[in-house]
C-alpha cells in the first residue's frame, strides 16, 4: 500500500486574505496544485487536493475553519486518513524569521503561533513535523496584526515561486529519504528579499491578521 502524508498548508479563508503573509501556507500548496495540474475541491473542513510522487500520496489541505481553529480540520483528516503522526508536515507562516527563510522540524513547540498551538491541543501531541516560512517583521510597535495580514509586497511576491519549489522539494524527500536528511534540503540561506527593477529598489509594502 502507497505511503499517504497529510500536507496542511495554514491560513485564512475568504479574498481578502488570499494574498496576506498570514496565507503562506495556502500559498505554496497552491502552487504545488497548480505544477500537478490538479484542482482542489471542497470537502469537510477545508479544501483537498492529491498528487503523487514516485508512488507516495500527499493530500493537500486548507482548512476552512480559520487559523485559530486548524486543528478541528487537522484532526478530522488524520483520523479519516488512518495517518500516523509522522505522516503529517504543517506549513505556517513565522514572524521570527526573515521574509523566505525556512525551517523545517521533526516536531516542536508552537512558538506563538495559533494555528500551529490549536493543532497540537487537537493532537494532543507535538509530535508532528513543521515547515516554518519567515515573512519578517518590518513593522513598527503595535503593527503586527496590520504586516500579518497584510499583502505581501512586491518585493516578496517574485520570491514566492522559488520559495515554494524549496518548500514541495523538500516535503517530497520527507517521503523517500525521511526527515532529517530532507531538513538540509529545506534549511538553507533564502535569496536576497530586495529585487532590482529598471535600476532602482523596488518598494516594500507593508499593511493589514484576523485569525492569528
Amino acid at each position: 500500500m502507497a505511503a499517504t502524508y497529510l500536507v496542511v498548508g495554514l491560513g485564512n479563508i475568504g479574498a481578502e486574505y488570499a494574498n496576506t503573509r498570514h496565507n503562506m501556507g495556502f500559498m505554496i500548496l497552491d502552487a504545488w496544485a497548480q505544477a500537478s495540474n490538479v484542482l482542489f475541491k471542497t470537502d469537510r473542513y477545508g479544501d483537498v487536493a492529491e498528487v503523487s510522487f514516485k508512488g507516495r500520496w500527499f493530500v493537500l489541505l486548507k482548512p476552512s475553519t480559520y487559523m485559530n481553529l486548524s486543528g478541528k480540520a487537522v484532526r478530522y483528516w488524520m483520523q479519516t486518513l488512518n495517518l500516523p503522526l509522522e505522516n503529517l508536515i504543517v506549513i505556517s507562516d513565522d514572524l521570527n524569521l526573515p521574509f523566505g527563510t525556512l525551517r523545517m522540524r521533526a516536531n516542536g513547540s508552537s512558538g506563538g503561533h495559533n494555528g500551529l498551538e490549536n493543532i497540537a491541543e487537537c493532537l494532543e501531541s507535538e509530535q508532528w513535523a513543521r515547515i516554518r516560512v519567515g515573512i519578517g517583521n518590518e513593522f513598527s510597535r503595535g503593527g503586527q496584526v496590520d504586516y500579518v495580514l497584510g499583502e505581501l509586497s512586491q518585493d516578496e511576491k517574485v520570491l514566492i515561486p522559488d520559495l515554494a519549489d524549496r518548500v514541495i522539494r523538500g516535503i517530497k524527500e520527507v517521503s523517500t529519504i525521511g526527515i532529517q536528511r530532507a531538513m538540509n534540503t529545506v534549511n538553507t540561506k533564502p535569496k536576497p528579499l530586495q529585487a532590482e527593477k529598471n535600476g532602482e529598489n523596488s518598494e516594500k509594502n507593508g499593511t493589514e491578521l484576523p485569525e492569528m
